[in-house]
């Protein structure tokens, strides 16, 4: 699972691709995890991607 920001969301679901091989699963995060950062630059993260 990938927390991601609107700018690094597609680097996110590249990351899920190569390291599962499968297809990622996004979802928008609501507002009750607003204190969530992107994994890729501290950002407040806005998707999050997975594998399942």
């Amino acid at each position: 699972m990938i927390y991601s920001c609107e700018e690094h969301v597609d680097i996110a679901l590249d990351d899920i691709v190569d390291e599962f091989e499968t297809f990622p699963v996004l979802s928008k995060i609501d507002g009750d995890n607003l204190s969530t950062h992107c994994e890729y630059c501290q950002n407040q993260a806005t998707y999050v991607v997975a594998n399942k």
